[in-house]
């Protein structure tokens, strides 16, 4: 899992990866895909979803935190979790058109595992982030259904593939075939042990831009210029205890490893970032006016940059390196950068 080594990529990396070099190298953080694909090649689609820990997500809410990097998008969710600062859903990744969809079968999810949300308490938060694939999938279709949220959740997992699944299947990055892509790093602060680990679905870039560690591949592959555009969505997760406002800082240095594989996030790129920390929970129901929480403190944080941003780079990379070349809606295609490395 994570990046192949065997493809001689060598991303100069200060912080050694987890275990499965995957977000769920996060204790508690699982996550599952629904891939929608037709005989005919003309549907490339799906849907990802993040399940940050294993217990009930709205009664035991997150600290969390959003960054917007350029916004042309159409995510649902981020004004709550921006406001109060906690994460009560799981987080979906799907095409722009199936964000209602998905929204709708989210909610439907999360009554049915909590059957006070709106009638004994408040009603509740669901995230879902998308970007466009409509370049190798009949995005107007409106292929993706309910019932694929629930296939998605019900096949997630600590393994998972990366690649064109779920919600990447359709996606095109730095004008190759991108989709999804995850890694981790471990880190010490003050003698303790930390992950992050970083989720991202790709769809963004132009290719002459393409630069993996120190090279420039995009260059060798075309000298033809092209828009910055697409869209990129990032989901870091750590086991280390942030709040909500450091993990917006977090989220923010998701720009730096965009801008690592050549991203400079232009006018038609909607890139955004969603940060997590499982350390702390945070009771729907408070058992009082004042809650504890552990915080790490501000002096750590560069370490927390450092080793987030290198595990944001490296899932921006592996979602290409696992991405078949494919072809889709109306015979376009696109090739996997393996055929270049």
């Amino acid at each position: 899992m994570g990046l192949d080594k065997s493809f001689n990529i060598d991303l100069k990396s200060r912080y050694e990866a987890g275990k499965r070099d995957l977000i769920s190298d996060v204790p508690g953080v699982t996550v599952g895909h629904c891939t929608i694909k037709s005989e005919d090649g003309s549907v490339n689609t799906g849907v990802t979803v993040v399940m940050p820990h294993q217990g009930n997500i709205f009664r035991e809410k997150l600290p969390a935190a959003s960054a917007v990097i350029n916004g042309f998008g159409k995510t649902a969710g981020l004004v709550q979790i921006d406001e109060l600062g906690t994460l009560e859903s799981p987080i979906f990744m799907t095409n722009t058109l199936s964000v209602g969809t998905v929204l709708t079968g989210a909610v439907r999810f999360m009554l049915g595992i909590c059957p006070e949300i709106g009638d004994t308490t408040g009603t509740v938060n669901c995230v879902v982030t998308e970007c466009n694939d409509g370049f190798l999938n009949d995005i107007r279709g409106l292929h993706v259904r309910e019932e694929d949220v629930f296939t998605a959740i019900g096949s997630a997992s600590e393994d998972f593939e990366e690649g064109a699944v779920g919600g990447g299947t359709g996606m095109k990055m730095m004008g190759l075939k991108g989709g999804i892509g995850s890694a981790s790093r471990v880190f010490e602060a003050g003698g303790r042990s930390f992950t992050v680990g970083a989720i991202v679905m790709s769809n963004y870039g132009a290719m002459r831009d393409l630069t993996i560690g120190t090279d420039r591949i995009g260059r060798r592959i075309t000298e033809a210029r092209s828009e910055d555009k697409g869209s990129c969505i990032i989901v870091v997760a750590t086991d280390a205890p942030l709040s909500d406002r450091q993990l917006a800082r977090l989220a923010r240095r998701s720009a730096h490893a965009l801008a690592r594989t050549g991203s400079y996030s232009g006018n038609g790129s909607g890139d955004v970032a969603i940060a997590f920390s499982t350390a702390n929970r945070i009771p729907h129901v408070p058992e009082g006016p004042v809650m504890k929480m552990e915080v790490l403190h501000e002096d750590f944080m560069s370490i927390v940059f450092e080793a987030g941003t290198e595990a944001m780079e490296e899932a921006l990379i592996s979602s290409l390196v696992h991405a078949d070349t494919t072809e889709g809606y109306k015979g376009r295609v696109l090739k996997s950068v393996r055929e270049y490395l």
